[in-house]
């Protein structure tokens, strides 16, 4: 399979928490490492500081309702692409476990 975006990253947005799993695939070696933000202001910007150390070039977020938001806002300032995903579709992706440090993972 071809190698889109070698870093990457996805997001599983909630009310309180971002649960946040980033993908390297360097050399033909996949790395993930996965990490959860509080949905304050100053961790979200903590989030998007996190992402741009990774070097993250595209973002899928998973979300419903509205709390997606304000991640959106934040992360728009960076120089992310970022893809929003309809959570209703992600979550039901045959096969996939409805926990949200898997589906953080899922879209990247």
């Amino acid at each position: 399979m071809e190698v889109l975006h070698p870093h990457c990253a996805g997001l599983d947005v909630h009310k309180d928490s971002v649960v946040a799993c980033i993908r390297h695939m360097v050399e033909g070696k996949v790395t993930t490492h996965v990490k959860t933000f509080k949905t304050t202001t100053q961790e979200l910007m903590a989030l998007s500081e996190w992402l741009s150390t990774e070097a993250a070039t595209h973002i899928a977020m998973e979300a419903t309702g509205v709390y997606w938001k304000p991640v959106w806002h934040i992360l728009s300032d960076g120089e992310f692409e970022l893809i929003l995903a309809n959570a209703a579709h992600v979550k039901n992706v045959p096969g996939r476990k409805p926990t949200s440090t898997m589906r953080s993972g899922w879209p990247t």
